[in-house]
């Protein structure tokens, strides 16, 4: 009765500012699928209750989240803590399985089938397991992360599930575990890490934007330009040229041989062809040796549809938006995916870049109140799980926003809290919640 009693007092200090930012996001999610499936025969409440529409679902699996929640919030903080290494393994466990047990949906075998209509999709389930793994793992007292022995080992952690999900064809969900790296950058990681990591994306798009004599010209008019500036330094350490001439020969190496292998070799064609119409160039599908086992994916036209549908229903919404249930674009149907990854199109159409603006303010004002919460912990468990968290959240936001306006390929990343979706929707409650529970006791040190 004690710890039950402790237990409720502990979920009465949960930061309501999250909270009420989580529902107002949920509650704009199942409006948005509403404004995209509303049909004027039907009668309403009939539709939100009889389970058929995709809004009347997302409206039960929110019902399902807040029981999640609550129990989250009623739960032991030491649970987490306890079980975080258990549960990584669980995840990791799971992801294997699909491949086994899993169904193809969308031509991503992720996914396992559950019964009365519900599929699971251990790769999300598997950022909150690696969130844990990751915070329990920095928060040893013999985890020393300015080592490259602990930096690997946390490297490690995020990359196994991203592995398993580029084996899934999840290459999406892939990309979110690099969000951990923002983490292990706050408790450590050297910066190099992370402008190697940036400076590779650059050489990546420099060498599909630019002819290849080209670019390795001005490769070696930089190398030139920095062996020049550094005259007087080299003269006194020759492992300067030298390390000059390494970087300028791996840079030529990636340029040349390194990204026209992964494009033609390890992507699939479909897969090249978005990358390559995000930078408004063409892929020549007879290049890649994934083209003949696939034929029906070489054509680029899909891929460019979405995006230009995307980008006409949110520029016809104008300053202020055609108003409710008003957006042609979107209640016509041209824009594919329009419930669940590119949710954002129904936004910018119905309420312009006005309600768009407010509506990114409330994604905004939810990060940073999760960074607020993160610096308030007493313990590194508490703190490196709320960046985490925040960096998840922080990565959908960013690459689904860009992915809609045409600034990013499509991946198939969900917008977190909005986008149609059991999965999605339950990890980010859990996520959010067990972030709220951990805090409600950021006067213990968890270990």
């Amino acid at each position: 009765m004690t710890h039950q009693y402790h237990s409720m007092r502990a979920s009465q200090k949960a930061d309501y500012i999250v909270v009420w930012l989580y529902a107002i996001l949920v509650a704009i999610g199942i409006f948005c699928i509403f404004m995209v499936e509303y049909n004027p025969d039907h009668d309403i409440f009939q539709s939100f209750i009889g389970g058929k529409t995709n809004y009347s679902r997302q409206l039960f699996f929110a019902g399902f989240c807040i029981i999640v929640a609550t129990f989250i919030l009623l739960s032991d903080s030491k649970i987490y803590t306890a079980f975080s290494n258990l549960l990584y393994a669980f995840g990791i466990l799971l992801m294997l399985a699909t491949f086994v047990i899993g169904e193809n949906i969308n031509g991503s075998k992720s996914w396992i089938r559950l019964g009365g209509g519900f599929n699971l999709q251990p790769a999300e389930l598997c950022k909150i397991f690696t969130a844990l793994a990751l915070a329990k793992f920095l928060s040893r007292q013999e985890t020393d992360f300015s080592k490259l022995k602990s930096q690997i080992i946390g490297a490690a952690i995020a990359m196994v599930p991203a592995i398993l999900a580029i084996a899934q064809q999840e290459t999406g969900l892939a990309l979110v575990y690099s969000a951990f790296f923002i983490v292990m950058y706050r408790e450590g990681m050297p910066a190099t890490i992370l402008i190697i990591g940036f400076s590779f994306a650059a050489l990546v798009i420099a060498t599909l934007l630019l002819e290849p004599n080209t670019l390795a010209l001005i490769l070696t008019g930089i190398a030139l330009f920095f062996i020049y500036l550094l005259r007087k330094q080299i003269k006194k350490q020759k492992k300067i040229l030298t390390s000059i001439i390494v970087i300028w020969v791996i840079c030529v190496g990636i340029q040349r041989f390194a990204v026209p292998y992964i494009f033609n070799n390890v992507l699939k064609c479909y897969q090249s062809t978005r990358v390559y119409s995000m930078v408004g160039k063409d892929y020549d599908c007879s290049l890649n040796k994934h083209a003949t086992a696939s034929p029906t994916k070489t054509v680029r036209k899909p891929d460019d549809y979405n995006v230009r549908q995307s980008k006409i229903a949110i520029g016809s919404g104008g300053a202020l938006g055609k108003g409710f249930l008003k957006g042609t674009q979107t209640r016509g149907k041209y824009v594919p995916e329009q419930h669940t990854d590119f949710i954002f199109t129904s936004i910018g159409e119905a309420f312009g870049f006005v309600g768009s603006f407010i509506f990114l303010l409330l994604y905004l004002a939810l990060l940073f109140r999760i960074i607020f919460i993160a610096e308030r912990q007493r313990s590194t468990f508490s703190r490196v799980y709320a960046y985490s968290v925040a960096s998840i959240i922080f990565f959908h936001l960013t690459v689904n926003i860009s992915m809609t306006i045409g600034l990013f390929p499509i991946i198939g990343i969900p917008l977190p809290l909005v986008s149609y979706g059991g999965s999605s929707l339950l990890t980010f409650t859990m996520l959010i919640f067990i972030l709220l529970r951990l805090d409600a006791d950021r006067q213990m040190v968890l270990r």
